[in-house]
C-alpha cells in the first residue's frame, strides 16, 4: 500500500518552471542569431558566415566541456552549480547587447556555451532529482517542448525587434529572463554534493580537443579549402588545406578519449563519460538520431534565414514570418508526441520521422524559387517539423529510460555533447556546401558567358565568393566599370547560381535523413517511462 501511494505521490510542477526556462534561455540565443543575421551583417561589417561562426562557437563550448560540466553537476550538487552558470549565462547576454564588433559578440557566444555546458546535464539531474514516473516522463517531454517553444519565440521577437527596433534588444530579453531564472531558482529542492567524484583531467583535455578540431575543421573547410590549401588558410601541410586534416585529427582524439574512459572505468576511476549509457546498439542508435536530426535542424535553421535575409533582402521579420510553420509545427509536435509512446514504438515513430524529414527537404528542393511564404513551400516545412519535432523528444527519451539515476548527468552530457556538436557541424557544413555550391555554379557560368569578359571577371575575387543580395552585386559590379548589359548578366548568374546551390543542399540533406532511417531500425521497442533507479537489463527485448 506504501509503495503505490509513494508512486502516485506528486510533486509540484513549480520547478519544473524554472528546467524548462533554463532550456528555453540556451534555445533562444541560438535560434535568435540566424533571425538576427542581417542586422549584425550590417553592425559589424562582416559577412554571414562570421555571424555562423558565432553558433558555432557557443556549440562548440558546449559540445565541448559538457561532459566536464555533468561531472561538476555531479561533485556540486545540481541545484547549486545551476544558480551559479545562470548568472554566468546572464554575463554572456550583457555582452551580447553591448557588443561593439564581431569579436566581442563571438567572446559573448563562447561565454554564453560555457555557462550552458553545464546548465544541460544540470537540467537532466534537476529532472531526476524532482519527478518520478509518469510525471517524469512528461517532465522529459516538456523539456523538448521548452526547446522548440524557444525557436518559436525566438523568430517571432526576434524579428519583429529585429525590424523595427534592433538585433540588441532581443539579447536584452535573455538578461532579463537569466534574472527570472535564477530567482526561481530557489524554488529548486538543493541536492547533495558528491565530494567522492573525481574529475578527469586527461579525459577533459582529450575530449574538448577531439571535438574543437571537428568542428574548427568543418567550419573553414571552405575558407580554407577542402583538399588543397586557399590563400585563407592560416598554413598547409605540404600543400593541402588545414581543415580536413583537422577533422581527421579530431576524430583519432575522439577514439582515444573512449578508450581512456574504458581504462579509468577498468582501474576503478571516474572516467569524464561513463561509458555504460552507449553500451547497447540500440543506445548508440539514439545518439545517431539525435546527431542526425539535430544536425538537419541547424542546416535548414541557417540555410532559410541567409537565403531570405542576404539573398531576397527581406526584413527579419518576413524571415520569422517564413519560418514560423516550421517552428509552431516542431513545438506542438514535441509536446504530442508523448502521447503516441504507449501506442507506438520507438523504432516506428523514428523511422516515420525520418522519412517525413527526407520527402520534406526533397519536396522543397523541387517547389523553392525566390517566394519562401508559397504554400508548396510551407508545407514542406510544416512536413519537416513534423519529423523533427518527434525525433528530437524521442531519442532523448530513449537516452533517459535506458540508464539509471545515477547516471543521469551523463545522460545529460551525452545529450549535449551530440546535439551541439550537430548544431556546429550542422551550422557549419550548411555554410561551406552552399557557398562551395555557389562559387562552382558562379565559376561554371562566367566560363561558358560571351557577355562576362576576362576584362570584367578579372576584377571580381572569385576566391571569396559569398552570399550577396543583388542591390550589393550591382554596386560591386558597378565599380568595376562594366557595361550596363554586363552589369545585368552577371545578376542573373549570380541569382541562378544562388537558386541551384540552395536546391543541391535541400537534395544533399535529405539524402542524409534517408540515410538515418538505417540506425533508427535498432532503436527499442519499449514505451519510455521514468529513469531506473538501478541499472536497466541491456539484454532485454527490444
Amino acid at each position: 500500500m506504501s509503495s503505490t501511494s509513494a508512486a502516485e505521490q506528486r510533486e509540484s510542477w513549480v520547478p519544473m518552471i524554472a528546467i524548462a526556462l533554463g532550456q528555453m534561455l540556451m534555445s533562444f540565443n541560438v535560434a535568435a542569431l540566424p533571425v538576427s543575421l542581417s542586422g549584425m551583417v550590417a553592425s559589424f561589417g562582416v559577412p554571414p558566415t562570421t555571424i555562423a561562426t558565432g553558433i558555432v562557437m557557443y556549440s562548440l563550448s558546449v559540445a565541448g566541456f559538457v561532459m566536464l560540466g555533468a561531472k561538476l553537476v555531479q561533485r556540486f550538487g545540481s541545484t547549486q552549480v545551476f544558480r551559479v552558470v545562470i548568472g554566468m549565462f546572464a554575463v554572456a547576454q550583457v555582452l551580447m547587447v553591448m557588443a561593439p564588433a564581431a569579436p566581442v559578440m563571438l567572446s559573448a557566444q563562447l561565454l554564453a556555451g560555457l555557462a550552458a555546458a553545464v546548465i544541460v546535464p544540470a537540467l537532466v539531474a534537476l529532472i531526476a532529482h524532482h519527478y518520478r514516473g509518469a510525471q517524469q516522463a512528461t517532465a522529459v517531454g516538456a523539456l523538448g517542448s521548452a526547446r522548440a517553444a524557444a525557436g518559436v519565440s525566438a523568430f517571432l521577437i526576434g524579428g519583429m525587434l529585429g525590424t523595427f527596433i534592433g538585433w540588441r534588444p532581443v539579447f536584452g530579453i535573455l538578461v532579463v529572463a537569466s534574472v527570472v531564472v535564477f530567482w526561481l531558482s530557489f524554488k529548486l529542492k538543493p541536492e547533495a554534493a558528491r565530494p567522492e567524484v573525481k574529475i578527469d583531467l586527461v579525459g577533459v583535455v582529450l575530449a574538448a580537443a577531439a571535438i574543437i578540431m571537428i568542428v574548427f575543421g568543418f567550419n573553414n573547410l571552405n575558407r580554407w579549402g577542402l583538399g588543397v590549401a586557399r590563400p585563407g588558410a592560416p598554413f598547409d601541410v605540404f600543400g593541402l588545406s588545414p581543415a580536413p586534416i583537422m577533422i581527421v585529427v579530431g576524430a583519432i582524439l575522439l577514439q582515444t578519449f573512449i578508450a581512456w574512459c574504458r581504462r579509468v572505468t577498468a582501474r576503478g576511476g571516474t572516467p569524464l563519460l561513463d561509458l555504460s549509457v552507449i553500451t547497447s546498439g540500440r543506445e548508440r542508435a539514439a545518439v545517431y538520431a539525435m546527431f542526425t536530426v539535430v544536425g538537419l535542424e541547424a542546416m535548414l535553421n541557417f540555410s532559410v534565414p541567409l537565403y531570405i535575409q542576404i539573398v531576397q533582402g527581406r526584413s527579419p521579420i518576413e524571415t520569422a514570418i517564413a519560418m514560423m510553420p516550421f517552428n509552431l509545427t516542431v513545438f506542438f509536435t514535441a509536446m504530442l508526441v508523448v502521447k503516441l509512446y504507449d501506442k507506438v514504438t520507438p523504432r516506428r515513430i523514428a523511422q516515420g520521422g525520418f522519412i517525413l524529414c527526407a520527402v520534406a527537404l526533397l519536396w522543397l528542393a523541387w517547389v523553392v524559387r525566390n517566394d519562401w511564404s508559397a504554400v508548396p513551400v510551407m508545407f514542406g516545412l510544416i512536413t519537416f517539423g513534423i519529423g523533427q519535432g518527434a525525433l528530437v523528444t524521442l531519442v532523448f527519451n530513449v537516452l533517459v529510460t535506458a540508464a539509471p539515476k545515477e547516471l543521469a548527468g551523463d545522460v545529460g552530457s551525452l545529450r549535449g555533447t551530440t546535439q551541439n556538436l550537430a548544431a556546429g557541424v550542422g551550422t557549419a557544413v550548411a555554410g561551406a556546401l552552399l557557398v562551395g555550391l555557389l562559387s562552382a555554379g558562379i565559376v561554371v557560368r562566367i566560363a561558358e558567358n560571351p557577355l562576362l569578359p576576362p576584362a570584367v571577371v578579372s576584377q571580381i575575387d572569385l576566391d571569396s565568393i559569398n552570399f550577396v543580395s543583388n542591390d550589393r552585386l550591382l554596386g560591386i559590379m558597378e565599380r568595376t566599370g562594366a557595361a550596363p548589359e554586363q552589369v545585368i548578366e552577371a545578376v542573373r548568374v549570380n541569382a541562378e547560381a544562388r537558386l541551384q546551390a540552395l536546391k543541391i543542399g535541400l537534395l544533399l540533406m535529405a539524402l542524409f535523413a534517408a540515410l538515418a532511417i538505417i540506425p533508427a531500425g535498432r532503436l527499442p521497442g519499449y514505451r519510455p517511462g521514468e529513469i531506473p533507479d538501478g541499472i536497466t537489463p541491456r539484454g532485454g527485448k527490444a
